[in-house]
């Protein structure tokens, strides 16, 4: 009753209302929350203060920049945030107003990813053009996950493809990436696709922020070979896995194209099975599938594996809490 009580003090004021409704579709900073309401910077931070303290909204940071959205749904703050969205008449005045001044901001922010993706697409159209077609890839990872997810993690995110492609099957969808211009592009992809039950992060594959068992499915799409520690991020993939939560693989099987060494960053020119099979167990984890998909001259590679029931630890040492935080 007293947590109830708190969300509702919390939310009883009209310019805490707007906020959670704007926060209920995008997530925000407080620039974008002070042109929209049109208040002062200091009065708009106390008004997100006091709903961040009553669990009504999560608050991030990434880089400079501090981003709110509407609490996940899995605790009774997220249920009460929720029903308190669900009370907001459709019709009402300013409700309309503030959600056509973030139709705006969103076409703003799809814009600025649209010139990202002109100044970059000759770099990711020359590396496609060496596999499979992609369409082809997502198919047969679709194939590998079961119809429903409650919570899923994309590591590496990007432009938040596996987010969208996973979106009608997932309660909540979470992407990290160390990229704030990659987070920016998903983040306008997302918003304008209108998915409102996955969001983007920043955050190091190393050190997940997010705490241990937290999720039923993660994914690692095409981001492995950019790390001089696979072993570490399957390590954290697993840590963050539940019991029976599935983890999902894709990258390149080993090739010599040297210059995507040289020219791309890439750290390491593909995975053999037993490389990554080899991870898998010392993460605690059962192989499941390997599976080759051809292509000329890379071949992309899905592996999968569980998380067995009451898994009891692995190779590697436990991070300690303050190294990572909640969702």
């Amino acid at each position: 009753m007293d947590k109830v009580l708190g969300c509702l003090r919390a939310a009883a004021e009209p310019t805490r209302l707007r906020l959670l409704a704007l926060c209920a579709a995008s997530d925000m900073n407080v620039g974008d929350l002070t042109s929209i309401l049109g208040q002062s910077q200091p009065r708009v931070s106390r008004h997100l203060k006091l709903l961040c303290n009553a669990g009504l909204l999560d608050r991030y940071h990434e880089g400079s920049k501090v981003f709110y959205r509407l609490v996940d749904d899995s605790g009774e703050e997220g249920r009460i945030a929720g029903k308190i969205i669900d009370l907001f008449p459709i019709d009402d005045r300013q409700t309309i107003q503030d959600r056509a001044l973030l139709d705006t901001l969103k076409l703003k922010r799809a814009e600025e990813a649209e010139a990202y993706f002109r100044a970059n697409a000759d770099e990711w159209d020359r590396i496609r053009s060496f596999h499979v077609d992609e369409s082809e890839v997502e198919r047969v990872l679709l194939e590998h996950f079961p119809e429903h997810i409650g919570d899923l993690l994309d590591i590496g995110t990007g432009t938040g493809r596996m987010l969208q492609l996973f979106s009608d099957r997932v309660d909540r969808g979470v992407g990290v990436d160390t990229s704030q211009d990659m987070l920016a592009v998903a983040r306008a992809n997302l918003g304008t696709l209108g998915i409102r039950n996955c969001h983007v992060r920043l955050g190091d594959m190393y050190r997940l922020p997010m705490r241990d068992t937290a999720f039923d499915g993660v994914i690692i799409h095409q981001v492995l070979h950019y790390a001089d520690d696979p072993a570490r991020v399957i390590f954290e993939a697993a840590r963050v896995l539940r019991s029976d939560g599935i983890l999902i693989v894709v990258d390149f099987a080993p090739h010599n194209l040297e210059s995507l060494r040289d020219e791309h960053a890439h750290r390491r020119l593909g995975f053999a099975d037993n490389e990554i099979s080899n991870w898998f167990k010392k993460a605690g984890l059962v192989t499941k599938s390997a599976t080759e998909l051809e292509g000329n001259p890379l071949t992309v590679s899905m592996w999968s594996a569980f998380q067995p029931k009451n898994h009891d630890g692995n190779e590697f040492l436990p991070m300690k809490e303050e190294q990572y935080r909640d969702v």
